[in-house]
């Protein structure tokens, strides 16, 4: 049985297809999972979403470097939640990135079985050479692929897209990137040892490496988070620890239900709420009293979201 994400040529399967980042996996991919399901079950064949290993643009565009919302894996794992029966990982590489519309249609077609493909509402393929969707399907109808063109979903009359998933998380409004999503905004990462200044203060944290995470941090500031293990809601902080003199951009986290040693433990740490964006306090003292005031929020929200549900 062939894994997950990789397919090997003659598999025997008709597939309908639909191509492309899918960074985030956003609500808008899942509805486009949701009409490839569709359309795959009403023309018998497997429905299969294809992506790629790394950022188109970090091939294409010398130096670029992406903020990404989730890891090749998670990403595979979430678009076959969403309604895709396979994953297809294709390594972006130079030569991938100099193929025509034509010639991928033609690869897709006689490497990988796909008889339809379902674009996305904005959605282009290939090296650009100024086609329309229309070129799509005379293209497709001329090798024997039926090129169908995807649905948009809108959140407040807008498409969702990862575009405007990252402006929302740059400036810090992680509701609003929760509402486009249909889930948290999250990233896991591996517990350090930091600075021990929060347990001098009586908010004992545990730090991550801000330069080994995979994926993009919201704005500098104090977020509500609920973190699993240990299934505790706390308060992580982004920032450079101006109090402090700091320099370098930190990320720690207080939990509230536990007191346990997690040096060490993969957590994955999923935003909630902003409490406050990012101050200079002009003592120890003065951030102490604001981390107790924080804290009082922060279970304030969580009293007040547990009432109402």
């Amino acid at each position: 049985m062939n894994s997950p994400d990789r397919l090997q040529p003659d598999t025997g399967k008709r597939y309908c297809a639909a191509v492309g980042f899918f960074d985030g996996v956003h609500l808008g991919h899942a509805s486009l999972m949701h009409q490839l399901k569709e359309t795959a079950e009403v023309r018998g064949e497997t429905a299969l979403a294809i992506t790629f290993d790394r950022h188109p643009r970090t091939v294409i565009q010398c130096g670029f470097i992406p903020e990404l919302l989730l890891t090749t894996e998670e990403k595979r794992r979430l678009l076959m939640a969403a309604g895709a029966d396979e994953c297809l990982i294709l390594p972006f590489n130079k030569q991938l990135a100099s193929m025509t519309a034509r010639e991928f249609l033609d690869m897709v077609r006689d490497t990988y079985q796909v008889h339809t493909l379902l674009v996305g509402y904005d959605h282009r393929f290939g090296r650009p050479q100024g086609e329309t969707f229309a070129d799509y399907e005379r293209m497709g109808r001329e090798i024997g692929i039926d090129v169908l063109h995807g649905e948009p979903f809108l959140v407040d009359d807008v498409p969702v897209s990862s575009s405007r998933i990252r402006r929302s998380l740059t400036e810090g409004r992680v509701d609003e990137a929760k509402r486009l999503l249909g889930r948290p905004y999250s990233f896991q990462a591996t517990v350090i040892h930091g600075h021990h200044v929060g347990h001098s203060l009586g908010f004992p944290t545990a730090n991550f490496d801000v330069a080994d995470l995979p994926c993009m941090l919201p704005a500098n500031g104090s977020y509500l988070v609920q973190a699993t293990p240990p299934n505790s809601p706390g308060m992580l902080y982004i920032g450079t620890r101006p109090t402090f003199e700091g320099s370098e951009r930190t990320a720690e986290v207080h939990l509230f239900d536990t007191d346990a040693d997690l040096y060490g433990l993969t957590l994955r740490v999923e935003f909630l709420w902003r409490l406050r964006e990012e101050r200079h306090f002009d003592s120890p003292e003065a951030l102490r009293r604001q981390l107790t005031d924080d804290r009082e929020q922060a279970l304030s929200i969580i009293r007040n979201t547990s009432s109402e549900s």
